[in-house]
């Protein structure tokens, strides 16, 4: 398997855990304090963090440091929309329609050296 696969699975499972973390306690520690919510998401934010330092620590042997990060967004957003949608039942919105292609702009900038050279 390669670097970049292995880079981008760790990332999306990572990510998972981070939107979780991130946004899950306004669905499930409404009612709780903010301070229970936060311990709450700390401990889910460890296991996304057991997996995307990995993930970095290797995609960084092929990717600068700017192509990892666009990756990581186009996933948190790849990650972010259907957890909004399906989980949080959020309304689906043509923004999120225009966010990504702007995403998506920006992977061609950062990689488009990449591209060259292929």
């Amino acid at each position: 398997m390669s670097i970049l696969l292995r880079t981008t699975l760790l990332l999306i499972a990572s990510n998972l855990f981070m939107t979780y973390a991130w946004y899950g306690h306004l669905k499930h520690q409404a009612n709780r304090a903010w301070y229970v919510a936060a311990l709450v998401s700390w401990g889910v934010a460890l296991f996304e963090y057991l997996l995307q330092v990995p993930a970095n620590r290797l995609g960084f042997t092929q990717l600068s440091l700017g192509q990892l990060k666009m990756l990581q967004e186009v996933i948190a957003i790849g990650v972010f929309i259907p957890f909004a949608v399906f989980y949080m039942k959020a309304p689906l919105k043509l923004d999120f329609l225009w966010a990504a292609l702007c995403l998506l702009g920006a992977v061609y900038f950062v990689f488009r050296g990449n591209l060259a050279a292929a």
